[in-house]
């Protein structure tokens, strides 16, 4: 069971990607107070949480009001994300700066930043892939375990962006990428079989 959560939180955390939300945090907040940034931090946690629990747990009820196929939804949730990730393993900036005085934390912190349509996309599918409640509270507690440590990295921005400078947190960004890139494969992977096979 612990190995399950583990591996559940070790895919919700690379789907988050936090140090390439971290990059866009420092980027998006450059006239914050530290306290500001810390109270930030943990709204764009509880945001994500609010987010991917909805999506996880209403998986199902999308999927039947649009009569889209699980296997349909792999392959075209797997192809978004793979371009996101690609877009993050180039180093290319998702945000904007300008209008940095409105409220950040929903839009575009915790979405499009954090859950963007490629977590969307695989929130949904790991929804309907376990019907079995048991298994959807171990995934509900992984990605409340997730959750917290995008805010608690966001939390520590200051201390983070102090230790790694820039170019690490550019250099973490891109790994990210890299990993999600990987992940994005294998949601494909899993749609075309699933797909192809009678």
């Amino acid at each position: 069971m612990l190995s399950v959560l583990f591996s559940l939180y070790l895919k919700m955390l690379v789907l988050y990607s936090p140090f390439f939300v971290l990059s866009c945090f420092i980027g998006l907040t450059p006239g914050h107070s530290v306290k500001e940034r810390k109270k930030l931090a943990w709204r764009v946690a509880l945001g994500t949480l609010i987010a991917s629990v909805l999506l996880y747990l209403f998986g199902q009820t999308i999927f039947d009001l649009f009569g889209i196929t699980a296997d349909a939804f792999r392959i075209g949730a797997g192809s978004v994300l793979f371009i996101s990730a690609l877009g993050m393993a180039q180093g290319k900036s998702a945000v904007q700066t300008d209008n940095l005085n409105q409220d950040i934390t929903i839009v575009p912190l915790t979405i499009p930043l954090t859950v963007g349509p490629g977590t969307i996309g695989a929130l949904l599918v790991m929804g309907i892939s376990q019907p079995q409640w048991d298994a959807k509270l171990l995934a509900i507690l992984a990605i409340a375990i997730a959750s917290a440590t995008v805010g608690a990295v966001l939390y520590l921005s200051d201390r983070v962006e102090r230790l790694l400078g820039q170019q690490g947190l550019q250099i973490l960004s891109r790994l990210m990428g890299l990993f999600v890139c990987a992940l994005a494969a294998q949601i494909i992977f899993t749609g075309v079989r699933g797909y192809l096979q009678p």
